[in-house]
């Protein structure tokens, strides 16, 4: 028990600081993620390189950051969150370091598109859905919430501002602040990350203790397996499964339609319609503002209502939004009632989609087979990324892409309506 527990002990449950520096290490990587969309236009002057040469950096970033999650949940078993998470934290900061040195586009695809894509893959939302389940009975859903929504809170902190460094002091500065920061989360994760209340001598807030002891008669508190048997066992059991299929493909559409093609290329899409950078990068931060309080909001009605119909409610919605606009007239005032309406239902289907994870496959598989759900997220996410750079490149705009991810939000709307609640797989124990 370090001081900072002892001092806390009895005043504020630890599960609270675990949640409060997750968010911190998930905002980083939000910032991290972000910070290819301030940088298309500028790479595209400074080497000449097409605007899909550089989305396919981002397309491979954003689809091992899918990948890698279901491994990273597995590695957090296997070594601890802790270890895993310094690692992730390492990986980033030394390739962004890197990139600053880069003059070919192999060098953009081995740094942006391989090393940080591994490294903010093992930051994804499993860290997240691991932390809630370790250290949470009580008031899950509003943590997910809140945690998911550090991604929107990490744009609306750098965007605005990396945009105005790009524009003041060029790339590469952009590179070393974001290195910077991410390298500074090192030496807290190191000091604040504890694995498990247990560690302690707690119980996970909200538990009794006849929870804990249930718990602790199910399953040993560390797996000694490989991360990759972990993994591929989980996928194997969820994949006979329907409903976990849904939840792939409704996923496979949310990354599709939020950071593969709004996070990716609304920037771009603002510049070629007139706005400049920064004002551009200020409506996809106040999306962020928004964000904030629909997916916390959306956490709580998780905890409260049909998990379904929330969903049914979230991908129509965002279709809608979508459909809007390429027809609007790119004025601040038309751009930022797109960025409300979409920021409230941004990334509002994480919490959803974890309670009915939960639900069905139980608390000990849950967070990687979440992970295997998100990876559909990020496969989505990659796809709008090159594709709408592709689709740019051979009609000089972006509407054919907007149009497109606002009909898949119309079906991912329909198709989750008809997924189960009741549990199918009970390996329920320590995770």
């Amino acid at each position: 028990m370090n001081a900072l527990t002892r001092k806390l002990d009895g005043r504020l449950h630890y599960a609270w600081i675990t949640a409060g520096l997750v968010f911190m290490v998930l905002l980083v990587a939000a910032a991290v993620r972000a910070t290819p969309g301030v940088l298309i236009v500028p790479l595209e002057h400074a080497f000449g390189w097409s605007r899909s040469t550089i989305s396919s950096a981002v397309a491979l970033n954003l689809a091992l950051y899918g990948l890698l999650g279901p491994f990273g949940g597995a590695a957090m078993q296997r070594f601890g969150i802790k270890r895993t998470t310094l690692f992730a934290l390492t990986l980033v900061s030394a390739a962004i370091a890197l990139s600053t040195m880069m003059h070919s586009p192999w060098q953009l695809l081995l740094t942006w598109g391989f090393m940080i894509g591994i490294g903010s893959g093992l930051m994804a939302a499993v860290l997240a859905a691991t932390v809630v389940n370790r250290w949470f009975r009580a008031r899950r859903g509003v943590v997910m919430g809140a945690l998911t929504a550090s991604t929107a809170t990490g744009q609306l902190i750098f965007l605005p501002v990396l945009a105005s460094i790009v524009q003041s002091d060029g790339w590469r500065t952009v590179a070393w602040v974001v290195a910077g920061v991410a390298a500074l989360m090192i030496p807290v994760c190191a000091w604040l990350i504890v694995e498990r209340p247990q560690d302690l001598g707690l119980l996970p807030y909200g538990a009794t203790a006849e929870d804990a002891s249930a718990s602790a008669a199910a399953a040993p508190p560390h797996s000694s397996s490989n991360p990759l048997v972990i993994a591929w066992q989980a996928l194997r059991r969820a994949a006979g499964v329907r409903t976990f299929w849904i939840l792939f493909g409704s996923f496979f559409v949310c990354g599709l339609s939020t950071n593969g093609l709004i996070g990716t290329h609304f920037i771009s899409f603002c510049i070629d319609g007139g706005m400049p950078e920064v004002r551009a990068a200020s409506v996809l931060a106040m999306m962020g503002i928004f964000d904030l309080a629909g997916t916390t909001l959306s956490g709580w009605l998780s905890d409260r209502y049909d998990n379904r119909w929330l969903l049914f409610w979230y991908y129509g919605l965002r279709g809608l939004s979508l459909l809007y606009l390429p027809y609007s007239d790119f004025t601040f005032w038309s751009l930022g009632l797109f960025g409300m309406f979409y920021g409230l239902d941004w990334i509002a289907t994480v919490p959803p989609t974890v309670r009915i994870t939960n639900d069905v496959f139980g608390e000990r598989d849950a967070p990687v087979i979440f992970g295997w759900i998100f990876t559909g997220h990020q496969l989505g996410a990659a796809t709008a990324a090159f594709g709408a750079g592709a689709i740019h490149a051979a009609f000089g705009a972006y509407t054919g892409a907007f149009l497109f991810a606002g009909a898949m939000c119309g079906v991912a709307a329909l198709a989750v309506l008809t997924a189960r609640r009741a549990p199918v797989l009970r390996t329920a124990g320590a995770v």
